[in-house]
């Protein structure tokens, strides 16, 4: 661990249901918040889903009716979930020095440039999108919840994802055709376990923390 940041516990889930796993970060949000639990670190891939968020128009964003649909409190619009995509979800407890949202949103989005900049990708971010580009390609989508200054929901990284899967939604109010992925970008398959170990660091690292199993 670098001098600066903090222990926190690694739970790589493998490929899991959305609502199972939902219901795991509530149950680390409660444990963390009563301390009785360090801050955590989820990484898993999910069996198709629409999430929509707390911005009134995320209903209207959903344009497939055969893929399970999931209203949830973290900020944002419409998101697409599914096989070949790497969500991480930070349950943080932020102290008084971190307790700027706006950071933590910034800081989640610089751990993913870079991870991808370790790829050889030169992403970054769009002025009034939140999330990580390239140029005008969108590869991850960012929505987050607080409560009690603990975090939770968090990144979703397209690493070799079915692009098409994301024509059931207008993602975050977007086209279809906006998403990509590091497969994509890179001209190859581009496994998961390739990109978790980037993951879990340069994103531990732009979040102070430093996550093991």
């Amino acid at each position: 661990m670098k001098p600066g940041e903090l222990p926190g516990e690694l739970y790589d889930l493998g490929r899991r249901g959305y609502e199972e796993t939902l219901a795991l970060q509530h149950r680390l949000v409660a444990e963390r918040q009563a301390g009785t639990r360090s801050d955590a670190l989820i990484l898993v891939e999910h069996d198709h889903v629409i999430t929509l968020g707390r911005r009134p128009s995320s209903r209207d964003n959903v344009l497939a009716t055969d893929i399970p649909v999931v209203e949830i409190e973290r900020g944002g619009d419409v998101t697409y979930h599914g096989p070949g995509q790497l969500v991480a979800y930070p349950i943080l407890r932020l102290d008084d020095a971190e307790r700027d949202l706006h950071a933590f949103l910034r800081a989640l989005e610089q751990g993913l440039i870079d991870a991808c900049a370790a790829l050889g990708l030169a992403a970054g971010r769009n002025p009034g999108w939140t999330g990580v580009w390239l140029g005008e390609k969108k590869l991850a989508s960012i929505g987050i919840a607080v409560r009690r200054w603990v975090t939770f929901h968090g990144v979703a990284l397209n690493v070799c994802t079915d692009l098409s899967r994301f024509g059931a939604i207008n993602p975050c109010g977007l086209h279809a055709s906006v998403m990509t992925s590091l497969s994509e970008a890179l001209g190859r398959t581009v496994a998961l376990d390739e990109v978790k170990p980037l993951v879990v660091q340069h994103l531990g690292r732009a979040l102070g923390r430093s996550f093991s199993a």
